[in-house]
C-alpha cells in the first residue's frame, strides 16, 4: 500500500453505463477517492464483504482499467503529454455497497471499505499497452453455487471496450493533474462499464463465497477475487 500514491477514481465514465442508469453524458469528469486500505490482492487473498453490506444485500462489482502513474510527479499535464506520466496498467474491481452509496452525495465511504479495491493481477508496461482505447473489459460473476467449469456462468456481465468511454486516459491525467501534485504511484480507476448489478432487472448481488473475474484484454489478464464476509 505504501506505493500507491493516491487512489482517484472516476464515476459515470461509459456511455454504454450511463445509458442503463438514464443518466445524462457529464460534462467534466466524476471524482472521488478511496483510502489505502481499500487496496485489495487477488484470490487467494479474501476480498471481504462489511456487516453493513451483508446487511443490506447490496454488495456489487465494477469492473475497471487502472492506470498507475509514475515514475515522476504530475502536475498540470498538458492532454498532449499525458501518456509521458504512464507507468503501467492494470484490472481493479470497484467494489461498492450500494444502499449507503444511494443514501449519501459522496462515495467515498460506500466504495472505500478494507480490501474495497482489488487491483491485479500484474501491472503491465505502457509498451505494451500503446493505446489504451483499444482494450476490452469483461466482468464475470460466478456464485458459489455454480462450477466454474458450467458453461452458464461464463457469460459476462459487463463486457465493453474502452473506446466507449467519455473521457480518455489522457483526459483523465490532465484534468486530475491541475493544480495537484499526483505523486509516482497514482492509481486512476477509470469507470465501470454498463451492466453492474443495480442496473440489471433482477438485481444481481455479490456475497460471500461468490468469484467475480474482471478480464481486460489483450495483455494484462483477469482479476480474479472470492469473496467472504466480515465476521
Amino acid at each position: 500500500m505504501s506505493e500507491v500514491g493516491t487512489i482517484r477514481c472516476i464515476g459515470l465514465n461509459y456511455k454504454q453505463h450511463a445509458a442503463e442508469v438514464k443518466m445524462s453524458l457529464p460534462s467534466v469528469p466524476t471524482v472521488f477517492m478511496k483510502p489505502h486500505t481499500s487496496i485489495g490482492d487477488p484470490w487467494p487473498a479474501p476480498t471481504v464483504l462489511p456487516k453493513l453490506t451483508q446487511q443490506d444485500d447490496c454488495g456489487d462489482y465494477e469492473s475497471e482499467l487502472a492506470v498507475v502513474l509514475g515514475p515522476r510527479p504530475a502536475k498540470n499535464v498538458p492532454e498532449s503529454q499525458a501518456m509521458d506520466y504512464v507507468w503501467g496498467y492494470t484490472a481493479c474491481n470497484d467494489i461498492s455497497s450500494r444502499t449507503s452509496q444511494f443514501a449519501q452525495t459522496q462515495w467515498g465511504f460506500s466504495k472505500g471499505f478494507d480490501t474495497a479495491c482489488p487491483l491485479g493481477p500484474t501491472m503491465v508496461s505502457p509498451a505494451m499497452i500503446p493505446d489504451p482505447s483499444k482494450l476490452r473489459v469483461r466482468g464475470i460473476k460466478i456464485p458459489l453455487e455454480k462450477k466454474a467449469s458450467d458453461e452458464d456462468t461464463m457469460v459476462p456481465l459487463q463486457d465493453c471496450r474502452t473506446d466507449d468511454l467519455i473521457f480518455s486516459v489522457p483526459k483523465l491525467i490532465s484534468f486530475l493533474s491541475q493544480g495537484t501534485t499526483l505523486p509516482p504511484g497514482t492509481v486512476i480507476i477509470t469507470g465501470t462499464p454498463g451492466g453492474v448489478g443495480i442496473a440489471r432487472k433482477p438485481k444481481v448481488t455479490i456475497r460471500a463465497g461468490d468469484e467475480f473475474r474482471v478480464e481486460i484484454s489483450p495483455h494484462i489478464g483477469t482479476l480474479v477475487n472470492v469473496f467472504e464476509n466480515e465476521q
